[in-house]
């Protein structure tokens, strides 16, 4: 199930807003390629810390 407009997984929850959009942008492309929620979830996050990480450098 794709997420969007403020849906999002419950781990993302806690997450700042910048990196909840960014992993939630990432999560659903995932899941179009792969259809695993749990995938998409994991790397969605790991990618999005990543992309604000690097950015801050």
């Amino acid at each position: 199930m794709p997420w969007y407009n403020g849906d999002y997984p419950p781990s993302y929850k806690n997450q700042p807003k910048k990196i909840r959009e960014k992993a939630t942008e990432i999560a659903n492309e995932i899941l179009k390629d792969s259809g695993d929620e749990g995938i998409a979830i994991a790397t969605g996050l790991k990618k999005a810390r990543e992309f604000y990480k690097k950015e801050k450098h």
